[in-house]
């Protein structure tokens, strides 16, 4: 049964992000709302002054500025480049470590990010969950 829950969500973000890359880019927000970036719908991560901070191929690569590998997304699971799994996101949006410590949730319904204290770090409307789990809480992104 959880089998197929996963496989739901998969094909639920297959769809979103059609569907996102069809809008365009959609802009990441802190805790106060305010744009620190932008990921458009070919997965380019950009900072708030749009230079490319990374990228996450259709592969599931996630890579950096310099297009360096920094993980891998299968599944919506997290792995770094060595293919040990760093973390995992459930189907309700909980996000977990390697070692399924609670890390924080992604609402579904509108993009909020929470840390596991559910104090609020980020918005990230109409993006990936996945790819939302990378930004804020793998931090393959980095400034």
């Amino acid at each position: 049964m959880k089998r197929i829950r996963l496989y739901m969500m998969v094909v639920v973000l297959a769809l979103a992000g059609a569907m996102s890359t069809q809008v365009g880019a959609q802009v990441l927000r802190d805790a106060d709302f305010n744009s620190i970036g932008r990921i458009n719908g070919n997965g380019v991560v950009r900072d708030q002054s749009m230079h490319s901070i990374g990228s996450f191929d259709a592969d599931g690569t996630v890579r950096d500025a310099k297009g360096n590998a920094v993980g891998t997304i299968k599944q919506l699971e997290i792995f770094n480049t060595e293919g040990a799994r760093i973390g995992y996101i459930n189907t309700d949006g909980t996000v977990h470590d390697g070692e399924s410590n609670t890390l924080g949730y992604i609402s579904i319904n509108d993009g909020k990010v929470t840390d596991a204290e559910k104090q609020t770090i980020g918005f990230a409307r109409g993006v990936r969950v996945d790819w939302i789990a990378c930004y804020y809480f793998f931090n393959f992104f980095k400034k």
